[in-house]
């Protein structure tokens, strides 16, 4: 006769409650925990705190800062490029634009700039576009400290590319040029220069015819958009973008002197009072000994997970001892008043209690 077996399942309740009660990290028992109004408060600032903690480390590790490594300039023979792009107040047709270096050089091998007829006054968006461009950049002259926070940063990279198109075309004539291009240079002092009558290349240098165009002609109120050397980088804002100079006097020669720095000298024209010269607007330029590298760094992954957690750790040891001064505070005042109150009870208590006593006893 065959006996079927039946399996029983073993009852294994205690073990796991026991398995469950190992712990590296004891908890505190429930009734040992005290909950209060003022640690509620402090927890959810911590909250809040830490959260906007961490979204601002998070926003600094995106953010790549820029390293900037001085070394001299060994690479004399190396050919620099410059950017320019500016409008002057004049037609195309009696302006010319060249330049000029201590090699005395054709002017023609540095390459050739690009005229376009236009209108000197800008439309609405254009205007906008030019000024936000020269704020910014007149605040970076003041403000020169933080140029290293301000100069360099991406979000400011698409307010300051190229003019909007003109969304309007106006019912007058042409009344002003736009001189735009590239030129490649000779790493020595040199000057670019506009000025009246298109010019003429001779062995030793060129110039400007301006026979044929009177004095009343003349205007060089002129609006740079761009004006930089080397490759455009996003982001960088050189010093000469964004000005505007508007001259009520024809015969005028503006200087701008570019080194490390930029400075403008304007002189009118004059030669009665002995102030001679040639009016146009020149930008003379020198060549530092120094190289600047920038580079492009940030903070490896490791570093910013251990700024990240001393951001958590040290919110939550700050909120905990603020809240551990505040509930010794709170308790401190509400002890002594609770002791006042016992004993201001105690007192009448035992006055009664003493005035029931002489009632109470009989008379011997």
């Amino acid at each position: 006769m065959e006996t079927e077996k039946i399996s029983i399942p073993r009852y294994r309740g205690s073990k796991l409650n026991k398995l469950k009660k190992i712990d590296i990290f004891p908890k505190v028992e429930d009734p040992y925990k005290v909950t209060s109004s003022v640690g509620g408060t402090f927890s959810l600032v911590s909250f809040l705190l830490m959260g906007w903690l961490i979204y601002s480390e998070i926003t600094y590790y995106l953010n790549s800062k820029f390293v900037f490594k001085f070394s001299p300039d060994v690479q004399l023979e190396e050919k620099l490029k410059i950017n320019i792009d500016l409008t002057v107040a004049m037609p195309c047709q009696n302006v010319g634009a060249d330049i000029l270096d201590s090699t005395n050089q054709n002017t023609f091998k540095f390459g050739q700039l690009e005229e376009e007829d236009t209108w000197f006054e800008l439309s609405h968006d254009q205007r906008i576009h030019f000024e936000n461009k020269k704020h910014f950049n007149s605040y970076l002259r003041e403000e020169y400290h933080a140029i290293k926070d301000l100069l360099w940063r991406s979000s400011f990279s698409t307010q300051f590319g190229d003019l909007p198109a003109r969304s309007d075309i106006p019912n007058k004539p042409y009344d002003a040029c736009r001189i735009y291009g590239n030129l490649i240079l000779n790493k020595v002092a040199g000057n670019f220069h506009i000025t009246a009558g298109k010019s003429i290349s001779l062995p030793r240098g060129h110039i400007h015819i301006s026979a044929f165009i009177s004095d009343r002609d003349y205007n060089f109120t002129h609006r740079i958009n761009r004006f930089s050397f080397g490759d455009p980088s996003p982001g960088i804002v050189h010093p000469l973008e964004g000005d505007e100079l508007i001259l009520t006097n024809g015969m005028t020669v503006v200087n701008y002197f570019i080194e490390y720095s930029v400075k403008e000298l304007t002189r009118p024209i004059n030669h009665d009072k002995g102030s001679h010269g040639m009016p146009g607007i020149f930008f003379k330029y020198d060549m530092s000994a120094l190289r600047v590298t920038i580079s492009q760094e940030r903070d490896n992954f490791g570093m910013f997970l251990a700024k990240l957690c001393s951001v958590v750790g040290g919110v939550f040891v700050c909120s905990g001892i603020l809240n551990s001064i505040v509930q010794c505070i709170i308790s401190f005042v509400t002890c002594n008043w609770k002791s006042k109150e016992v004993n201001g009870m105690t007192v009448e208590q035992n006055n009664h209690k003493y005035q029931n006593l002489v009632t109470t006893v009989p008379p011997m």
